[in-house]
């Protein structure tokens, strides 16, 4: 017997071809996988650069008086 079967060989194929099939479950699974981690490479990547100063992270807000004395 062993793992020389046709049997064995047989069940092995369907397996594979059900995990790895053109729409198989397995394959959508990972494809929702890169795209989550896809989405959270470009989250990471956000900078604040782009952000006014006083919208960054961290920064206390500001009165417009206070605005305006630092404008000058």
């Amino acid at each position: 017997m062993g793992m020389s079967s046709w049997w064995h060989w047989a069940l092995v194929i369907v397996v594979v071809m059900l995990l790895f099939g053109g729409r198989g479950k397995l394959s959508g699974l990972m494809g929702d996988a890169a795209k989550g981690v896809r989405a959270f490479r470009d989250g990471l990547k956000d900078t604040d650069g782009d952000k006014p100063k006083d919208e960054r992270a961290g920064a206390l807000p500001r009165t417009d008086a206070e605005k305006e004395d630092l404008k000058s």
